[in-house]
């Protein structure tokens, strides 16, 4: 079984398949719905199912949010705001974090402007956390993991090679650690 496919099991009858899946009171995909270029589930909603899927009651890491990157050079933090209410309405058990990954540089002083949805994931802290996941338009799931998932399904944190030196990667390590000690960091960027 290939790493793709063995994501989709352990997504699969999870809260991050079942937003993926939903459809809207409008007949289509929810998320599709509310028309977001090029987006992607990404983030911890994915890191940790397969986290706590591997290792079970020993984490502690739970779906804080559903985080929904897309990339919009047009956009504003209306477009963001509308997409994150319309979703919360949908769902209305879930918190959604919906960025436009062409803006984040004007609300994250010091980094550089992303050119794609996929550049924004790439550059996320760490390796286990720049994982997509989305259906497209045949309800066929598709995948972006720019590091592979080696990572995520071996439990290792580590930052990605633009994060390799920033504390909010250090303590967001510490804080996976703190909540599913049977992961461990990585000793260095190799990817």
């Amino acid at each position: 079984m290939n790493n793709q496919t063995r994501l989709q099991m352990i997504l699969a009858d999870t809260p991050v398949s079942r937003v993926l899946s939903a459809i809207s009171y409008a007949g289509r995909n929810a998320i599709a719905e509310v028309n977001l270029p090029n987006w992607w589930l990404a983030g911890g909603a994915v890191r940790n199912t397969v986290w706590c899927s591997i290792f079970g009651e020993n984490c502690r890491l739970f779906i804080k949010d559903f985080d929904i990157a897309f990339f919009d050079e047009t956009g504003n933090r209306t477009q963001e705001l509308a997409a994150q209410a319309y979703l919360t309405e949908q769902f209305p058990n879930y918190l959604f974090d919906v960025k436009n990954q062409a803006s984040f540089a004007r609300w994250r002083t010091g980094h550089r402007p992303y050119t794609s949805t996929e550049d924004g994931i790439e550059n996320w802290l760490h390796t286990a956390t720049a994982v997509g996941v989305r259906l497209n338009t045949q309800e066929q799931w598709e995948f972006f993991t720019p590091y592979g998932l080696d990572d995520l399904f071996a439990g290792i944190i580590r930052p990605t090679q633009t994060h390799i030196h920033n504390p909010d990667a250090d303590n967001k390590a510490a804080d996976f650690l703190s909540k599913c000690p049977c992961l461990r960091l990585a000793d260095s960027f190799d990817n």
